[in-house]
């Protein structure tokens, strides 16, 4: 039988010291971990009492380890969690490990959000306690709470945002939001993990592409602009902005690119600018664009020696097509002449349209005089054929001004303007032709420009003056009524008669304005003398034509007798036989509106016209007058005291009293006395007066009381 190995007593204590020693060390280890452990920790007895706690727990907390010694560990958290850090402990107690996270009150009363771990201390196989580890993640949940935010930014974003990897060579998309793939149809799977050149196409803008490789080369912010494609194929616009990405070592870890689509901007730009150049009728270049480009081929023709033509066109007798058709196929009709004008010029003129049926044809530069004239030519051949409107034939001529740089021409915009006054040329020559401009041969035109803005400014001004000529009893020289007349006041002219100034007004259709001011000052004046007489004065105003076919004519009548409180029985509006012969029916209408009102409207100049006399018994009118070429040397011509008997004779038997004007001497009103014409008018009497000095004549003029 063996006999077991027995220790010496001094083998005993060596081991037993060994052990001891072994021991302490553990213990001594434990404690650095326990203490110094980065994770708060407090050791809780089976009550949840705290038993101990490391300098993490005392730091967390806010709290000494000797005032947390033998409080409940509940009485740290926040009240709203005391449920689950209890239910949390009884489990841990039953040996199961538990997770959770909770509020603290920290330092000066501040939250503090706790990850919190429970773990069951065992010894000889009992559980005599729990760790409660806890580590302060209020910074975290911070951070994680912002991103979210900033997440969720990104991705409601309208613009794509893109990151890339700025550690890798090619620089690989790792992140892609929402509208990135909305914008470019590409799914985030598909865009994930490649370079964004895969949106660049063959016609991408290689100096904006070199200009973002130069920013990200260089770490810096760049911005271009990039014609860039989608998944199907469509271009879009893109305005990309990129950012270098630096980690807190300062190396550039990411590039964020953020991507505007831009495409619908740039339509609108694009529609925007083509408006405010073009005329949005046929589609030509419109007067500012012209302008423009006249300019640059001006400027260019200028330093290069070059010759440049200007052929300024306008469609003759245009307007009947929009009385008798009506705008829409007036419209038609141009946007047809426009087309004529395209297929006609060659490559390189410019054409336009300046308002109207006015056009322009630019030629910068020709070569010699004869191609010009040849281009004129054709384009009159191409606009005299005839033009078929729906179920309408028409056909139309044009005149043609043109004008070269030759000669003294030293600003662009002359061009344009000699054009216009050769045009205007070509009109007198008798239209359907063209004319080249060719200075003073046409200097009249240019005064009649002149006369034109003038007027415009008078009208502004107001430099006109109303003047008065006294209408008198043919036997008893009793003022009955006055006509009005204008005179314009130019400022460096003087005093100027209509007759200089009224027939451009009616071209240009000053007119309507200068009728209305004349208009609205007669009803005025007579009213304000009618409030000194005993007998109240009629007054008689003139109407142009085309202020009495404007729509709103009648408004303007009674707008000026409201206005003055002038009775409408005391006004009298002239017409000419040719305002009432140009669509009568209408004529006539528009006179028993006028009759209606009180007023009355008598016949001016009759006899210089042509119209049938069998007008005179239709109208609603109530006077004629004589025109003063019938009147002048009445007794030695007979034919015409014939013409003069005759007139009298028959508009007194159709109830209408005469005017003769013109009367110039004692023998002509004794001639027109005896013929009973009812009044008389002229210098004899009283020459036009203004309004202060009509105030002062008499009520009955004889020849020696002649102003």
């Amino acid at each position: 039988m063996k006999i077991p190995f027995s220790e010496s007593g001094q083998e005993k204590s060596d081991s037993l010291n060994s052990s001891q020693s072994v021991a302490r060390h553990g213990q001594a280890r434990y404690h650095a971990l326990f203490t110094y452990h980065p994770d708060g920790i407090c050791e809780l007895n089976r009550h949840g009492n705290i038993i101990d706690s490391n300098l993490a727990a005392t730091r967390i907390t806010g709290q000494s380890a000797s005032a947390l010694a033998g409080i409940g560990y509940v009485q740290v958290l926040h009240p709203e969690f005391l449920e689950v850090a209890q239910a949390a402990f009884q489990a841990t107690l039953q040996g199961e490990h538990q997770y959770y996270q909770a509020l603290c009150v920290g330092r000066q009363g501040h939250l503090v959000q706790l990850d919190i771990t429970h773990v069951p201390i065992i010894a000889n196989e009992q559980i005599i306690g729990v760790y409660a580890i806890f580590r302060d993640i209020t910074q975290r949940k911070k951070d994680e709470s912002e991103l979210r935010l900033l997440k969720r930014g990104i991705e409601a974003s309208p613009n794509g945002v893109v990151m890339a990897d700025a550690t890798q060579p090619h620089l690989p998309l790792v992140y892609v939001n929402s509208a990135f793939t909305e914008i470019t149809g590409y799914s985030a799977e598909e865009a994930l993990g490649r370079n964004c050149r895969f949106l660049q196409g063959g016609d991408t803008n290689r100096e904006a592409v070199e200009e973002m490789r130069r920013g990200i080369a260089e770490h810096r912010d760049v911005q271009v602009l990039l014609r860039n494609y989608r998944r199907d194929g469509s271009m879009f616009w893109n305005q990309l902005s990129v950012s270098p990405v630096f980690d807190e070592q300062g190396q550039c870890t990411h590039f964020i690119g953020i991507q505007q689509d831009i495409t619908q901007q740039r339509e609108q730009e694009a529609r925007l600018a083509y408006q405010s150049s073009h005329d949005p009728l046929t589609g030509l270049t419109n007067l500012g664009a012209l302008q423009a480009q006249l300019e640059r081929g001006f400027q260019t023709c200028s330093s290069q020696a070059q010759s440049l033509a200007v052929l300024y066109i306008d469609l003759d007798n245009f307007k009947p097509v929009n009385d008798a058709l009506g705008h829409g196929m007036g419209d038609l009709l141009l946007k047809m002449v426009a087309q004529r004008l395209l297929d006609t010029v060659s490559a390189g003129a410019h054409v336009a349209r300046l308002s109207s049926d006015e056009f322009v044809v630019l030629v910068a530069p020709f070569q010699n005089e004869h191609d010009v004239i040849a281009l004129a030519g054709r384009i009159l051949a191409v606009i005299a054929q005839p033009f078929t409107l729906y179920q309408h034939c028409l056909h139309i001529s044009a005149s043609i001004g043109i004008a070269s740089n030759k000669g003294s021409v030293t600003k662009a915009n002359e061009l344009l303007h000699h054009a216009s006054l050769a045009m205007e040329d070509a009109k007198r020559q008798g239209r359907n032709t063209w004319q080249w401009y060719c200075g003073d041969s046409i200097d009249n035109i240019a005064e009649h420009v002149i006369i034109r803005r003038e007027l415009q400014e008078a009208i502004q001004a107001q430099q006109f003056e109303a003047y008065y000529q006294p209408i008198v009893d043919a036997t008893t020289g009793y003022i009955r009524s006055v006509e009005t007349l204008i005179r314009w006041h130019h400022p460096t002219k003087g005093l100027l008669s209509p007759a200089l100034f009224m027939p451009i007004a009616e071209q240009t259709g000053q007119i309507i304005a200068i009728g209305r001011w004349i208009l609205e000052r007669a009803c005025h004046d007579i009213a304000q003398l009618n409030a000194t007489r005993e007998t109240p004065l009629a007054v008689a105003v003139n109407i142009s034509p085309m202020q009495f076919r404007r729509s709103g004519f009648m408004e303007e009548i009674q707008t000026a007798l409201t206005k003055s409180g002038l009775p409408p029985g005391l006004l009298e509006l002239e017409v000419t036989e040719g305002t009432l012969m140009s669509n009568t029916a209408q004529a006539v209408a528009l006179l028993n509106k006028v009759r209606d009102l009180g007023i009355s409207v008598a016949l001016d100049d009759f006899g210089t016209g042509f119209s049938s006399l069998s007008y005179l018994r239709d109208l609603p009118i109530s006077k004629v007058k004589l025109d003063r070429l019938f009147v002048s040397g009445i007794a030695q011509n007979a034919k015409n005291a014939a013409i003069v008997q005759g007139v009298i004779t028959m508009a007194h038997h159709l109830d209408l009293a005469v005017v003769a004007e013109g009367i110039e001497t004692k023998e002509e009103q004794l001639d027109l006395q005896q013929r009973q014409c009812n009044l008389l008018q002229g210098y004899f009497f009283s020459k036009p007066v203004p309004f202060d000095a009509l105030t002062q004549l008499p009520l009955t003029l004889t020849p020696h009381l002649l102003p």
